[in-house]
């Protein structure tokens, strides 16, 4: 199947392309707001390398078993296509919705708002005029993408390669211009004992900071040689976030006591301030703001393909399946994104605190992913794969469990928000039954 008959999008991006994407969708902001965070619950680097370590090994597994899955079905929607496929459009669907409204629509109007509070935090901008640059930036960005698959890739490309020089600037110059202390990458002045249970929740904003390392699966119909590309382009991203992760974290622990790192709420800026003063500290924030932009370019990229592969098969509103007769985008489904997420923005109005309600929606999506792939080694093992999974099955069995771990652990310490995510699935089904009733009855 090389891709679904009534797709219209066209096959424009390169693996530097799908690469980049990866990368934009990763790096946002979350690598400098959660460090602080993890050192709250891990307060030793030992502990702190590795969360950030497993947290990028769990992010490669779940990376192998989606390749396999991306290469054998080289559609638009991503994971709502390989659980139609293993098990039934219902299960497709919920998975689609999950990831549109909770996943994608929600991160981009939490980025707007941290965009738009940046900004407002430099010009003084009062709450009204704040919530006004929110909507501007996020209608200004999905313009930018409805123009066309181009468009939006050249702006994903410039600001990721500005974001990886920046990174590795900070990453080099940090320790070579500014003074901290090298023992501090393995020694902790504050004394805590280890627990399972404050790891479990340290992966929340681990691998909330991960979140976007499958982007390049929900553009597979617009992707060139997705049987090749699609597999090297999540091992690149990812392995290049990993690598920028680790070595990020070792300058904060170098410039940053370990008591100062508890609980900042800007790692990045506090670092800079530390290792080059206040106008290094100015300038971080400035990347900050861009890195933000960056992300936010992807998200609004990736997310109307979920909601575009959902309309082709009828279980989405109508029109959502339309591509624009000139620039072959996803039109009515970036603007329907747009929209949702200006209408998140009008209830949040600031940057929500959402992080384990969109990590616990991550989890069950890619544990349904690893499900997928198991069934359909069982249910269709002569259908070609371009790439299959290193480790099967030995390597998604870990993944699964691991997630699974984590996930029980965030429903023991945090039950309102994975509640509330997982109450997204319950909305969706009355529209499963309403869009359903003229759609397919099962995989094709």
């Amino acid at each position: 199947m090389e891709g679904h008959p009534r797709d219209r999008l066209e096959r424009k991006l390169t693996l530097t392309d799908a690469t980049l994407l990866v990368v934009a969708s990763v790096i946002g902001a979350g690598i400098f707001f959660t460090p602080g965070r993890v050192a709250e619950l891990l307060p030793h680097p030992g502990w702190i390398f590795a969360a950030w370590a497993f947290g990028g090994l769990l992010s490669l597994a779940g990376a192998l078993a989606n390749a396999e899955l991306g290469a054998m079905f080289p559609r638009a929607g991503g994971d709502y296509v390989y659980l139609r496929e293993a098990f039934h459009p219902l299960a497709g669907f919920l998975v689609g919705w999950l990831t549109f409204f909770a996943i994608y629509a929600g991160t981009i109007a939490a980025l707007s708002a941290a965009f738009a509070e940046g900004i407002a935090s430099r010009f003084g901008l009062g709450p009204t005029a704040t919530l006004g640059c929110a909507i501007a930036v996020t209608v200004t960005v999905s313009c930018v993408n409805y123009l066309g698959v181009r468009s939006g890739a050249w702006a994903n490309n410039l600001t990721s390669v500005l974001k990886i020089a920046a990174l590795l600037a900070f990453v080099i110059m940090g320790p070579l211009v500014g003074e901290g202390a090298v023992e501090r990458l393995w020694t902790s002045t504050v004394d805590a004992s280890f627990s399972l249970s404050a790891f479990g929740l340290a992966m929340s904003p681990v691998l909330f900071t991960y979140l976007g390392w499958n982007a390049s699966l929900y553009v597979a119909s617009e992707i060139k040689q997705p049987g090749r590309t699609i597999p090297r382009s999540l091992f690149l991203g990812l392995g290049l976030c990993g690598l920028l992760y680790l070595l990020i974290n070792a300058v904060y622990l170098y410039a940053i006591p370990m008591e100062a790192l508890i609980g900042a709420s800007d790692a990045g800026e506090l670092a800079a301030g530390r290792l080059f003063g206040v106008v290094g500290g100015s300038v971080v924030g400035l990347f900050v703001l861009i890195s933000v932009l960056g992300t936010l370019n992807a998200n609004v990229m990736v997310g109307p393909r979920i909601a575009y592969a959902l309309a082709l098969d009828g279980l989405f509103f109508r029109g959502v399946d339309r591509v624009h007769p000139r620039y072959r985008t996803p039109a009515n489904a970036i603007i329907l994104q747009g929209a949702v997420a200006v209408c998140l923005l009008l209830f949040l109005r600031s940057f929500p605190r959402a992080l384990d309600f969109t990590t616990f929606a991550i989890l069950l999506a890619t544990m349904a992913d690893m499900l997928a792939l198991y069934r359909l080694r069982f249910t269709q093992p002569d259908r070609p794969r371009p790439y299959r999974a290193w480790g099967y099955p030995v390597v998604p069995g870990l993944y699964l469990a691991s997630t699974a771990a984590i996930a029980l652990t965030m429903v023991w310490l945090r039950p309102l928000e994975c509640l509330a995510s997982a109450s997204m699935l319950l909305v969706g089904l009355p529209f499963y039954w309403f869009f359903g009733r003229s759609a397919p009855s099962g995989p094709d």
